[in-house]
């Protein structure tokens, strides 16, 4: 399947670089461009792509306002966004997770790595930059063992396997690195990932993530006891 991507960013010549880079790649192709926040959401109304390239700083409706309008379309449910910034901080980061992010990348990523990522965010997989995580990691760690926001009951539906990766990935370990912890392939810790989303209704990992932490299965970066 070819991935079909909109790119929503200000800057004509940053597009125009995306653009030649993203139709060169034989899984994928551009379907859009938008310069502002406004334009991203009608474009992606308009036609339905896989997955929004979407920068941050924008005039007029900014980036993660255009990504919670996109994120929170039921019509969209099938679009993923990417942010792409220069600006990876914890307050960013934070809000264009909560508005339904699935992805968050710097703008010092080199061309595969973009590539990459917007593949990975096609798929499903949440997708943060070693910055970002750590960021959104700090954010947690910075909050004095606040108590679950969420319902421990809303985890019952899980296996207690599915349980372990979840509070895991919570923490910022990937699934390779998951999968060396419990001995299993990473296939395996990807299908447990999987499950749990489509158990507690999370968009992707981000929100499985956030759902760990409002719940209390995961404390100060570790898992709860």
């Amino acid at each position: 399947m070819t991935i079909r991507v909109l790119l929503a960013d200000d800057q004509a010549l940053l597009r125009g670089a995306f653009r030649v880079l993203i139709d060169a790649a034989e899984d994928m192709e551009v379907v859009g461009e938008a310069a502002d926040g406004r334009e991203a959401v009608e474009l992606a109304r308009a036609t339905r792509p896989d997955v929004v390239l979407m920068d941050i700083r924008m005039p007029g409706v900014d980036g993660l306002t255009a990504t919670a309008a996109i994120c929170g379309d039921e019509e969209l449910t099938g679009t993923r966004v990417l942010i792409l910034t220069t600006f990876e901080i914890d307050e960013y980061v934070a809000k264009a997770l909560r508005a339904g992010a699935g992805g968050f990348l710097g703008k010092g990523a080199d061309p595969k790595e973009l590539l990459a990522a917007l593949r990975t965010v096609a798929a499903g997989e949440a997708l943060l930059s070693p910055a970002a995580t750590r960021a959104v990691i700090d954010q947690f760690l910075a909050q004095p063992d606040p108590a679950p926001t969420g319902t421990p009951e809303r985890l019952s539906v899980l296996t207690a396997r599915e349980r372990e990766v979840m509070a895991m990935a919570a923490t910022g370990l990937t699934n390779e690195e998951i999968a060396e912890r419990m001995y299993v392939s990473p296939f395996t810790v990807r299908t447990h990932v999987h499950r749990a989303m489509a158990k507690l209704d999370a968009r992707d990992r981000a929100q499985l993530v956030a759902i760990a932490y409002q719940s209390g299965l995961v404390r100060g970066g570790r898992p709860t006891p």
